[in-house]
């Protein structure tokens, strides 16, 4: 005997319920030591990208950014302290975020010699400027002869 799906031309709630992301076990929030990625938002302005990376509890010193051939790297790899006072054991220990890396394609508009970066409150802020060529320009009058 062979095992058939159920196929049915109008989802259900139930196999709507699955669809969620909470049953999404694929790799894409994880890096490969098993740790959660940071999220990243990206926005752009006329004059520039800015790449905002959420890693609350790091120091600046535990970031690396590192641009190769218009290949944006953020990495980190923070090590564990595993400091516990006299007497003081933990029963459970997670708090760890270990290391991961992002890395994101810049676009022929970026000016990748002009990329600063700063990290407050949490938040890894990049700035990448634009070319000066890339940016909009004003519509201007043209006279008439």
């Amino acid at each position: 005997m062979a095992l058939v799906r159920f196929s049915n031309q109008y989802p259900t709630v139930f196999d709507r319920f699955f669809e969620n992301d909470l049953f999404d076990w694929s790799n894409r929030h994880f890096s490969n030591t098993e740790t959660t990625l940071p999220s990243v938002n990206i926005k752009e302005s006329p004059d520039e990208f800015e790449v905002e990376l959420a890693a609350p509890g790091f120091v600046k010193a535990d970031f690396n950014i590192e641009l190769n051939h218009e290949l944006l790297t953020i990495s980190s790899e923070k090590k564990v302290e595993n400091e516990t006072k006299d007497g003081q054991q933990f029963a459970r220990r997670e708090f760890s975020y270990q290391s991961f890396s992002r890395s994101f394609t810049l676009p022929n508009t970026a000016d990748s010699d002009k990329i600063r970066a700063q990290y407050d409150n949490g938040i890894l802020r990049v700035s990448i400027p634009k070319k000066e060529e890339a940016k909009p320009k004003p519509a201007r009058q043209i006279a008439i002869a």
